[in-house]
């Protein structure tokens, strides 16, 4: 526990001075980082294929498998990333409102960085970089606990950022690893309130829960995604069958990734045969209710489960559904929160679906991985909220800024 808060203590003396830094200087800083990701390239990979070595000996899922591997492409990709996070607007003192009282006090409203920020999150290496990248531009300090499956990985990722850091002339405990990835450390770190400011929870359903019910720090809920694609009754079934592929097998190991399938039935009859095969074209095992099982034999039966299942496979649950209402109803009663799409040439339709589906992201006619920092603008992103408060969707550099009031006057008292 003493090891701990001072580790959250330098964290802390570190906030402050990243918190006084100039948007030219935090740019700097990230291009330094950047460019030592690529040039320590080598003892990434390298602790990369040890994580790895040892998660394949423990039987990890494929999908899980894909999102802790690292490639030189991917490293080149975080340190992109790195790179245009730097190129964004600086998120800190932008002035958000400014109006004066009948009194004449003139309050000023402006964006300010949260202080130390922490992280916890799965067998995912890249968000140690995109973290990081984030939280130094909002100019906030940040604490990662990484999954245990990704611990070399991480430590020569930090590595690699604080020697960017040092050679930008600050301090290195901008960025810091949680020591320890047992249960024990991790529940001390969520009790960490008075010296971490927000704590930040991504992966799976489980950990979230155990976050949010554990913490005593304010936390920022990101969400899982058990994201539906509603094939309409006017539907394009070949645009559909691309989006859904796309949505699927892009990468199965996401949480924008697409695991549930809604068709009307008016459609079904052409849409299931063509999508199903396509699908399985791609080894995805397809769980579907009796409707589709008529016209497509080879679909494997679904059952309660698989409606509200995030697989973070090669599989995926199919239904037939007799109007919009009723997929509107499905998504609303079984779906996460997080990234909704409805395929139709029906404006009207995609509409009400818009309208009516309650979700971060609802889409038309257009693939569920698009949610993501990136694809939206803002860069990298530090989670995709699934919450209300007080950010929804992918969270860029404002979504992690807090603000402050500023009030000046000319002697008023009350």
């Amino acid at each position: 526990m003493q090891e701990l808060q001072e580790l959250c203590l330098k964290a802390r003396k570190a906030s402050r001075i990243t918190a006084l830094l100039s948007g030219q200087e935090k740019d700097r800083a990230l291009s330094l980082c950047a460019e030592a990701l690529l040039s320590h390239c080598e003892e990434i990979l390298f602790a990369n294929r040890q994580d790895m070595d040892e998660a394949e000996d423990q039987g990890m899922s494929e999908g899980l498998l894909d999102r802790l591997a690292l490639t030189e492409k991917r490293i080149a990709d975080m340190a992109a990333g790195m790179r245009a996070v730097a190129a964004l607007e600086d998120p800190v003192g932008r002035v958000l409102e400014r109006f004066t009282r009948p009194n004449g006090l003139v309050i000023t409203k402006i964006s300010v960085p949260f202080g130390v920020i922490g992280m916890i999150y799965e067998a995912r290496p890249n968000v140690t970089a995109d973290a990081f990248a984030l939280c130094f531009k909002a100019g906030s300090a940040c604490i990662l606990k990484g999954g245990s499956a990704a611990k070399r990985s991480n430590q020569a990722i930090l590595s690699a950022l604080r020697r960017g850091l040092s050679e930008a002339g600050l301090p290195e405990e901008a960025v810091t690893l949680l020591p320890g990835t047992d249960r024990e450390s991790t529940l001390a770190f969520m009790g960490m309130r008075g010296l971490v400011d927000v704590l930040i929870p991504r992966g799976s359903a489980g950990l979230i829960r155990s976050v949010v019910e554990h913490a005593a720090v304010p936390v920022i809920e990101t969400g899982t995604g058990n994201c539906h694609v509603y094939v309409d009754a006017s539907a394009d079934v070949d645009m559909a069958l691309k989006i859904i592929l796309n949505a699927k097998t892009q990468r199965v190991g996401v949480c924008n990734a697409c695991e549930s399938l809604l068709i009307h039935r008016d459609i079904a009859p052409e849409a299931v045969p063509l999508i199903a095969r396509g699908l399985m074209e791609h080894q995805v095992q397809i769980f579907g209710d009796e409707p589709c099982r008529r016209i497509f034999p080879k679909i494997s039966a679904a059952t309660e489960e698989d409606w509200g299942m995030e697989y973070l496979d090669y599989k995926i649950s199919m239904k037939e559904v007799d109007s919009l209402e009723e997929a509107i109803a499905h998504i609303n009663h079984y779906g996460t929160g997080h990234s909704e799409c409805i395929v139709t040439r029906d404006p009207e339709a995609a509409r009400r679906f818009q309208q009516q589906v309650d979700a971060a992201c609802v889409y038309v006619n257009a693939s569920t991985r698009f949610t993501d920092g990136g694809e939206f603008g803002f860069g990298a992103e530090i989670g995709i909220s699934t919450q209300k408060l007080h950010a929804r969707g992918p969270m860029g550099l404002r979504e992690i800024t807090s603000y402050k009031y500023l009030i000046d006057g000319k002697g008023q008292v009350r």
